[in-house]
């Protein structure tokens, strides 16, 4: 199962003769099939058909395959579907077995792990390229020869022979790749989103949670426009960062809901549900619940569900803020550590690996930027997912016909927002340190602390004293006391800079 098939081309059409039989044997290598288009060869040792093979051969764009994610989770909807029409009555038992041992089997081999650098060897027999025939047609009928080619392997009979299993007639009984290929890519992006996603935004918000504690009693300057403004509590700072990454957690399960609660599958070719049983769609969504743990529903409107992907638009549009809101953390973290000489240098970031090439000793904050191109890229394809969308591009009629491009765009954010998260965290976050000096020690020198003098002096005249501050070069307590302008104990209070930071004292800050 793991070796890599070669790709072979197809022998010319010709008519079914009495002479068929005096056609050279194909190569040892390969084997020769039929679909309803004729004769392919294929691959000796591919698990898949000649309709697989066919559309190998048409489209050779990208040769990025349909995601493994996808894969996985086209394989358990066809798990699902078998066991559903057996409880329906719609296929016998014996064969529903047969397609959901097959499908077990496949799903057992895909939980091996593979180098995180290379595809699953498995993903050899799931080959057609992202770039194919828009539903997914393509990737249905591939899975439907493995799971079918799997299962007749194990009944003891040849690859290729669709006995006792066939992938038309009983791995895709009931449904079609305008409602099974949409509903896998919902079932892949919830697991994903529930697996992998959320549990590493947990981790980052209880990271950044105990920096705000440990960090919560150290007072530096505030900045607004990048300018100095009133004093803040660095733990106060990294409490809006851990707020903002427990708001995604929050964005990632509505996106997590949005992908599940509007299952197609059930309505066949274009959303009536023709050849198929009228309770086919509920018991799958039951079935894949109980395999899952995640709750999928049927969709209310089979029409909309499979004429739009307006669920993945929305999916994504909660992974796109989830992708801002870490440029935000990212990018403060990065000023924050600026320096170490002749910038902010608040914050120490670890040193992870040379910085310059040139530059002896230079360290520079790379975890912060690959975090901010893992946010270009999931910006871009959240530009991807839109256009696919639409109505006149993606959205035609009773079909959206641009799904598989949507399905790898999603995964992928999905899976570089997780990644991100957690080097975010091993590489950065854990290790990173305050140096004090630097923090506490600009927030005397802001002239931005006659803000607290406003209230009883006038707003006017605390302007004046920091801009004449300003010129003389002393501190905004300096000036005030030297030309006697506020009595030194009330001038005392004012200027206490943690008493800034908390409700209730002067100078809450501004614009």
């Amino acid at each position: 199962m793991a070796t890599q098939p070669k790709t072979v081309k197809s022998t010319p059409k010709t008519k079914a003769t009495s002479k068929q039989a005096s056609k050279p044997a194909p190569a040892s290598n390969t084997r020769r099939e039929t679909d309803s288009m004729g004769e392919m060869l294929v691959p000796s040792d591919a698990l898949y058909g000649a309709t697989t093979q066919r559309a190998v051969l048409n489209f050779p764009v990208s040769f990025r395959p349909v995601p493994q994610a996808q894969i996985e989770a086209h394989v358990l909807l066809k798990k699902c579907c078998a066991e559903a029409n057996a409880e329906l009555g719609e296929l016998p038992k014996s064969t529903a077995l047969l397609i959901a041992t097959a499908c077990d089997e496949i799903l057992r081999d895909f939980a091996v792990a593979a180098p995180r650098s290379m595809p699953h060897p498995l993903m050899s027999h799931f080959p057609i390229d992202v770039f194919q025939t828009g539903s997914g047609t393509s990737t249905n009928m591939n899975v439907n020869e493995v799971v079918a080619n799997v299962a007749s392997r194990r009944a003891g009979k040849a690859i290729g022979s669709k006995d006792p299993i066939h992938p038309n007639d009983h791995v895709n009984y009931g449904q079609s790749s305008n409602d099974t290929f949409p509903s896998s890519m919902q079932i892949a992006g919830a697991l994903r989103i529930s697996q992998r996603l959320v549990p590493a935004l947990e981790r980052l918000t209880k990271v950044l949670d105990a920096k705000a504690k440990e960090w919560d009693s150290i007072v530096k300057i505030g900045r607004t426009h990048l300018m100095d403004a009133t004093p803040i509590r660095l733990g106060q700072e990294f409490s809006g960062y851990a707020a903002a990454a427990r708001l995604s957690i929050a964005r990632a399960r509505a996106a997590g809901v949005a992908l599940a609660s509007n299952m197609p599958i059930g309505g066949t070719a274009v959303g009536t549900g023709i050849n198929t049983h009228v309770k086919f769609g509920r018991t799958v969504c039951a079935k894949l619940t109980k395999a899952t743990g995640v709750k999928f529903v049927e969709a209310g409107n089979h029409f909309e569900a499979q004429s739009t992907r307006d669920c993945v638009v929305e999916a994504h549009a909660h992974l796109k803020t989830i992708a801002v809101s870490l440029t935000k953390i990212a990018n403060d973290i990065r000023w924050l550590g600026s320096g170490p000489r002749c910038g902010l240098f608040e914050l120490s970031l670890p040193a992870t690996q040379p910085g310059s090439s040139i530059m002896p000793g230079k360290v520079n904050p790379v975890m912060c930027e690959a975090v901010m191109m893992v946010a270009c890229q999931v910006v871009g394809n959240d530009a991807t997912i839109t256009m696919a969308g639409l109505g006149g591009v993606g959205s035609l009629l009773e079909l959206n016909v641009a799904m598989p491009v949507m399905s790898e765009r999603l995964v992928e954010s999905i899976d570089l927002l997780a990644n991100a998260c957690t080097m975010f965290c091993d590489k950065c976050l854990t290790e990173l340190a305050v140096n004090y000096a630097e923090a506490t020690g600009t927030v005397e020198k802001s002239l931005m602390m006659c803000t607290s003098l406003a209230p009883v002096i006038g707003y006017d005249a605390a302007a004046k004293i920091a801009k004449e501050a300003f010129k003389t070069g002393e501190t905004v307590r300096e000036y005030a006391l030297r030309n006697q302008l506020v009595e030194p104990k009330l001038l005392a209070k004012l200027l206490d800079a943690t008493s800034m930071t908390k409700p209730g004292g002067k100078g809450p800050g501004g614009g």
